[in-house]
């Protein structure tokens, strides 16, 4: 497959960073259009949020199922499709029930990440593989870079405006895809008849029962859900608690996304070529609480800058290195389920931690939600580096 690898690499993620274009678009302006524009409730933002995710939850090991019989190509090109769609009844929302629907349809859409990564798994070495997911949380950084810039910047002239380019830039990557993505899977099982389950409990708890699988899954699904928490309340932050404009929290998210491409897209290599697995989870999950608790108590646009990034780097060291860890204890012929259902729970985090998020910010106070990601990751830590100990002493390659 070394005639495939590396141009496909740089196509992926080609397509992955135009399609996050337009995610990241919207990602600063959401919370504030639905509070200024629609006048709905923290608490209702963050069920807006939420229900993206939870297409996302219900949708990824589905899709990533149907990738291991039918290829990673087809699923990629009808999500980036649906998701061009969801940005057009975005710049049409004028209610709180269009805004729902547009994010239901964008969360069906994005339920491709679990296909994504197993591309990256079809075209990449098991001790490569770390590089390779750094390509996409690469992708996500520097969508989360230029998305949000240029969101912050088109919202002064109408929100629906921002939505029509988000679209814009999601239909490119698919038009893109189509001509230029090539299948990774060479092997479908065109044979097999597979299981398609809403949500599959069974498959699900298999994947959680082996160890050291499940660890790194579990491991993933905390990380997802303790920043999850901040996903509609950091722009909430920076407008009613910060006073920063879209455009500065546009600058906000962009510094979040230009660490998480450098972390991501370089340094990750050259990180875990030096330091075990156990060293880089350890270390990102000390700066990615820091970074959590101290959000809130930034004082100037400075202070909020400097925490910022600090979880920036966490974030970026942690979710590749988990990643890697998930698929490398994956079987090949599994990658696409797998992953998928890795990425089904990251989604169940994204749905608890913006539900949970926006109820604490609304009735108990806007420290509440980046007090309680900090929490949850510190005692994640303290278990994980336990079991982490357990493997090693077993002579487990961690």
């Amino acid at each position: 497959m070394n005639y495939l690898k590396k141009p496909a690499l740089g196509i992926i993620f080609s397509t992955i960073f135009i399609d996050l274009m337009g995610f990241g678009i919207l990602i600063p302006i959401l919370p504030s259009f639905s509070s200024k524009i629609l006048g709905i409730s923290d608490f209702s933002i963050g069920i807006v949020i939420a229900v993206y995710s939870l297409l996302q939850f219900l949708f990824n090991p589905i899709f990533g199922k149907i990738s291991d019989k039918y290829g990673r190509r087809p699923v990629i090109l009808y999500s980036l499709f649906l998701t061009s769609m969801s940005y057009i009844i975005f710049s049409f929302s004028t209610t709180f029930f269009l805004l729902l629907i547009s994010r239901i349809i964008a969360g069906f859409g994005g339920s491709n990440i679990g296909a994504a990564q197993a591309y990256i798994a079809d075209i990449t070495a098991p001790h490569e593989r770390a590089k390779g997911m750094g390509l996409i949380g690469a992708a996500f950084g520097l969508g989360f870079l230029f998305g949000p810039l240029i969101g912050g910047y088109l919202s002064t002239f109408g929100y629906e405006i921002a939505g029509f380019a988000a679209a814009g830039f999601s239909f490119i990557a698919f038009i893109f895809a189509y001509f230029f993505l090539p299948e990774s899977l060479k092997e479908k099982k065109d044979q097999t008849k597979i299981s398609i389950k809403l949500i599959d409990f069974n498959y699900t708890a298999k994947v959680l029962s082996r160890m050291p699988l499940g660890l790194f899954v579990t491991l993933f699904f905390i990380i997802v859900f303790s920043m999850a928490n901040i996903y509609g309340t950091f722009a909430l932050l920076t407008l009613k608690v910060y006073h920063l404009n879209d455009q500065q929290t546009g600058y906000m998210y962009g510094i979040i996304g230009l660490i998480g491409a450098i972390v991501q897209g370089g340094l990750i290599r050259k990180l875990s070529e030096k330091f075990s697995d156990m060293t880089l989870v350890r270390y990102g999950m000390i700066l990615m609480i820091i970074g959590l608790s101290l959000l809130p108590y930034g004082g100037t646009i400075t202070g909020l800058a400097i925490v910022t990034i600090i979880l920036a780097v966490g974030t970026g060291i942690l979710q590749p290195t988990v990643l890697s860890l998930v698929s490398k204890f994956s079987p090949e012929n599994e990658q696409g389920s797998i992953l998928g259902v890795n990425q089904s729970l990251a989604s169940l985090g994204r749905v608890l931690g913006p539900l949970w998020g926006g109820f604490s910010y609304d009735f108990l106070g806007y420290q509440f939600p980046f007090l309680t990601g900090a929490f949850t990751t510190l005692i994640t830590f303290l278990l994980i580096t336990s079991v982490f100990k357990k493997y090693i002493k077993h002579g487990d390659a961690i």
